[in-house]
């Protein structure tokens, strides 16, 4: 028999490594900082209006662009960027924003057209290219003298082709916790302008940035409100990842592309849970305040825990994620260092080379999420000191 067509375009894309890491930690019992989502749940009134819906009979489709009061909270809470758009035109809801993502590329690129993607990158964009059936162009951030990741501008410009339709920009940043600068931003969407680029923007960070660090969305920018399709959703706001309610804001061309490949995807998603996320963006960013307060200290007590078992650490200023280089404890890959790490100390991390199309130039830095209870991280900690 003859292998499914689809597969040949998808295998070198996709990878096992995060439900195998995660077999491995269940096997061994091993404090498990591989994987980025949280072990306490949202704000309990955000939980009490999901629990009237489901009791108050939001359990059948809604309607397909998304339920008329969370389109219209998402409406406000994207005018405290300055950006206003049509909550009936404008905005779409999506299951989460990786379906978001995929039918943003599905609807707006093609064979023939070329995607660029900033590596690292969560795993999902290039099988999400290959599945749109357009071409993939890698450009690298770097890493600068304080040790923060940054986009290689000369790189990016020189990325764009003829072919080039869109770019992808994850800000704030998974894998490596960095937050693009104003100045960065600014460049992308110059570049973005001068090429007749649309940008697909990953904010689902958006409220957890640390320290000076700021979320700007690039359709901020001068030109761009009308050739980004901004993409979020309410999972790490507010610590409800397995709801998968994610949302497109983007001109109304545009979101009706998006609308028409995703109607074929799922339809629609999370009816009862839909009510919630909207009472949560209107009434409970103040506990999203208390949250971010709650994971820069996490940030910092994985980070100082993980310099004094003798990782090299860089600096995090948003996401879930703190990347240490292994190399001062003498080892030089990462990626093997991962699969031996539960059984040897107990815990589970993810090498950032999984995140790339050229792991060899990151393969001595992992991976670790520290949104996780403080005493989940003190036994992390305690345990990754027997590597010294």
């Amino acid at each position: 028999m003859r292998e499914p067509a689809l597969v040949p375009r998808l295998r070198p894309f996709t990878s096992t490594i995060f439900a195998e890491m995660t077999a491995l930690a269940v096997r061994t019992g091993a404090v498990n900082l591989g994987q980025g989502f949280p072990d306490t749940d949202g704000p309990p009134g955000m939980l009490d209006a999901a629990k009237n819906a489901l009791f108050g009979g939001a359990n059948q489709y809604p309607p397909g662009p998304g339920r008329p009061e969370l389109r219209a909270a998402i409406a406000r809470h994207r005018s405290r960027y300055g950006l206003s758009y049509d909550p009936d035109t404008e905005i779409l809801v999506t299951a989460g924003a990786t379906e978001a993502i995929s039918a943003a590329l599905l609807a707006l690129t093609g064979p023939g057209d070329e995607v660029i993607v900033i590596e690292p990158y969560y795993d999902s964009y290039a099988a999400a290219v290959a599945l749109a059936g357009a071409t993939r162009r890698v450009v690298p951030l770097t890493e600068t003298a304080d040790g923060r990741f940054a986009p290689d501008l000369d790189a990016l410009r020189a990325a764009v082709t003829p072919a080039t339709r869109a770019i992808l920009v994850n800000s704030p940043h998974n894998p490596t916790g960095t937050v693009f600068t104003r100045e960065e931003l600014s460049a992308i969407a110059e570049l973005c302008c001068d090429r007749d680029l649309i940008a697909v923007t990953d904010e689902v960070y958006e409220h957890l940035v640390f320290d000076d660090a700021e979320h700007v969305p690039l359709a901020a920018f001068p030109g761009m409100r009308d050739r980004t399709v901004s993409i979020s959703s309410a999972g790490k706001t507010f610590n409800c990842t397995g709801w998968k309610i994610g949302w497109v804001c983007s001109s109304p061309g545009l979101v009706a592309a998006v609308r028409a490949a995703k109607q074929f995807m799922t339809f629609v998603s999370g009816g009862p849970l839909q009510p919630a996320v909207a009472y949560a963006l209107d009434h409970e960013l103040p506990w999203v305040e208390s949250l971010r307060t709650s994971l820069a200290a996490k940030r910092d007590r994985l980070s100082a825990g993980l310099a004094a078992a003798g990782f090299a650490v860089r600096p995090s200023r948003g996401t879930y994620f703190v990347c240490a280089d292994v190399r001062p404890l003498g080892f030089t890959d990462a990626a093997e260092l991962a699969w031996q790490l539960p059984e040897r100390v107990g815990v589970a991390a993810v090498p950032v080379g999984a995140f790339t199309d050229h792991p060899a130039e990151w393969q001595h830095v992992l991976r670790f999420a520290f949104c996780k209870r403080d005493d989940v991280l003190d036994e992390a900690i305690e345990r990754l000191h027997k590597l010294a």
